[in-house]
């Protein structure tokens, strides 16, 4: 990876070349490490800080490296076409230096073990990400955004600054490892969730997300959904396991999941703006994700680790699975992006035509991430099922909150799938609604490339499921504290079976209807409702078409709409506009910020310069001082 760092701006091909063979051996590694050999450790005689350098690669770490790994190659393959030298001579081989530089950040994050250089690998990662974030710093948007995204980061890495001296305070040491034995130590966890519920999008943590996702070139959006917010989900697990846990830690993390899954993708159906769209539905899948993890520390809780285990590993399985399908969507809305130079959905339309590789990809990624089968989708969220199921059969209390869960889990997957019949019909279907869209071409060789990598993942998960499970169950069985377990059954085995044969009966009954088709179609007009002279912009819009399930969720969503309605037999003009705006942004943070300043302000009058205002502050200080000795010594 070094190599890549120092060909990023001199050599572009051999940057490629670099950063792909630097994934292929991590990936090689990651793999090795999940396949059952020995977990890696290595410690140096040099020092950084005054601490020994401690790197350790497991089969939690590993677990994440694989997935970095696929998303850093998928992506680096794609920049070339999205993000080329011609087109940006400025930015581009910074945009190479600093993707080298996250890839290489986010690796060590995953392998350190003292917290001081955990922290120093967190900075890196977050700071490589905010310059990959406003490479295209001329625009005054993506500079808010990454404005907003560095504020967020830094608050979290505040919070993980202060986890880790308490965490080193206590136990006299930067070094990390397990100290479950420790019970002094479980309060800690409640920092560790606020500073990694940052960086991963929890709600409502997850201010930055669709704007930083929205604005950031294509490619970015993909690791940064695909990947980057796993780091929050990394911290959560590894701390975790390392820890002792409060009591009321599983019950917590499952309300943020659920409040996340629901919210998050309630917010993306109110969205017009493409990848703002997506990127609310990472605030949706880190949810599921919480799920799995909540429940897992609720059975640990309850000494039944065995029950956990399933929904453990549906939860662990998301991480893969929502990087795959977040990122080949990301990529998908990128070359849509870079046919027709527009997010905005409504300015869409009919470009299954023009640009039939990306459409077929994408709605690949959209079946995906709704959890149809036979994709990998499925595959986790059956699990995260599974595990509901079986601590909904448990007498305690597990079962009151495991009903409730599976049914927002439930809700949430008809939502997504409201949502993605919303994009692909409003983006791929119908006709153009404006020239752009009627101009669109489809993306170059380079740009599918990174696409179909992803997809393949996509379709060797759902199909071949059973071949992961073995290290899925590692990987489950580290987090929970036990060992292997002989005789464990292959969960996945069914869905092995299932899938492929649903995916042949589906591909053999699309090949008869296009047999029996064809040649028999006769071209219309479709039906015009009457109208003379019926236009693309009598279509269904990204607003009208989420109209009434968005209203559902008006309480939190408060969407502003400007009409400006007909008032006359034959109108001149007429048209309405909503936009659903960040609420806890814009409802919550700006106004306590704004309150923050004006006693900020308040507070400067006092700072005028006088000595005999300053004595007479001292003065009165000492006597609240007096006072409050005396109190307190009666």
């Amino acid at each position: 990876m070094l190599a890549s760092l120092l060909a990023s701006h001199t050599a572009p091909r051999w940057w490629i070349v670099f950063t792909l063979t630097a994934a292929t051996c991590a990936f090689v590694a990651a793999a090795m490490v999940l396949s059952g050999i020995p977990a890696w450790e290595w410690r140096s005689e040099h020092t950084v800080g005054g601490e020994q350098i401690f790197m350790r690669l497991d089969e939690i770490s590993a677990f994440f490296l694989l997935l970095l790994c696929v998303v850093g190659a998928a992506g680096a393959i794609y920049c070339r076409s999205y993000w080329p030298q011609q087109a940006h001579p400025r930015s581009a081989g910074q945009g190479r230096l600093w993707w080298s530089a996250l890839l290489t950040s986010m690796g060590l994050v995953l392998t350190q073990s003292n917290g001081l250089h955990f922290l120093l690998a967190w900075e890196s990662f977050a700071l490589s990400a905010y310059f990959l974030v406003t490479l295209d710093r001329k625009d005054p948007a993506v500079r808010s955004a990454g404005w907003l995204y560095l504020g967020a980061s830094h608050a979290g890495t505040l919070a993980l600054f202060g986890f880790f001296a308490a965490l080193a305070a206590q136990t006299g040491s930067w070094e990390l490892g397990p100290m479950t034995d420790q019970a002094s130590l479980a309060p800690l966890f409640w920092i560790a969730l606020l500073g990694f519920g940052i960086k991963a999008g929890v709600f409502p943590l997850h201010i930055w997300l669709p704007s930083a996702h929205a604005s950031a070139p294509s490619h970015v959006s993909a690791i940064m959904s695909g990947v980057a917010i796993k780091m929050g989900i990394y911290g959560l697990v590894r701390f975790s396991t390392w820890l002792p846990l409060p009591v009321e830690a599983g019950w917590v993390v499952v309300g943020l999941g659920c409040a996340s899954a629901v919210l998050g993708v309630a917010f993306a159906l109110g969205q017009h703006d493409l990848k703002r769209l997506l990127a609310y539905h990472s605030v949706e899948n880190i949810g599921i994700i919480l799920i799995g993890l909540g429940f897992a520390m609720i059975a640990l809780d309850h000494g039944r680790p065995q029950w956990g285990l399933m929904a453990l590993a549906g939860g662990l399985l998301h991480v893969w699975n929502h990087g795959l399908f977040k990122a080949l969507l990301f990529l998908g809305a990128g070359a849509v992006l870079h046919s027709t130079g527009t997010r905005e959905m409504s300015r869409m339309g009919g470009l299954w035509k023009a640009m039939p590789w990306t459409a077929s990809l994408f709605t690949l990624g959209a079946v995906a991430i709704c959890g149809l089968p036979p994709l990998n989708g499925f595959v986790s969220e059956w699990l995260v099922y599974r595990g509901l199921f079986d601590a909904a059969r448990l007498k305690s209390a597990a079962a009151v909150g495991a009903v409730p869960a599976a049914i927002l889990l439930a809700v949430t997957g008809a939502l997504a799938l409201a949502c993605f019949v919303k994009v692909c019909g409003v983006v791929f279907l119908g006709a153009a609604r404006t020239k752009c869209a009627q101009d669109a071409r489809e993306c170059d060789a380079g740009m599918r490339a990174g696409m179909a990598i992803l997809a393949a993942g996509c379709l060797a998960v759902g199909l071949a499921p059973a071949f992961i499970w073995p290290s899925l169950l590692r990987v489950a069985q580290a987090w929970l504290r036990i060992g292997p377990v002989p005789g464990v059954p292959n969960h996945l085995e069914p869905l092995g079976v299932a899938h492929p044969l649903l995916a042949l009966a589906i591909l053999a009954l699309g090949a008869a209807a296009l047999a029996m088709l064809r040649g028999r179609c006769r071209r219309a007009v479709t039906w015009d409702c009457g109208y003379s002279a019926p236009s693309a912009r009598m279509q269904y819009s990204a607003g009208s078409f989420a109209g009434i399930i968005t209203a559902w969720f008006a309480w939190i969503l408060r969407p502003v709409v400007r009409a400006d309605l007909p008032v006359a037999i034959f109108p001149a003009r007429s048209a309405i506009n909503s936009h659903t705006p960040e609420t806890v942004l814009e409802s919550v943070i700006y106004p306590a910020g704004n309150r923050v300043l004006r006693v900020a302000d308040f507070v400067r009058t006092f700072q005028h310069g006088r000595v005999q205002s300053y004595l007479i502050y001292l003065c009165a200080a000492l006597v609240v001082l007096a006072v409050a000795v005396i109190l307190y010594t009666e």
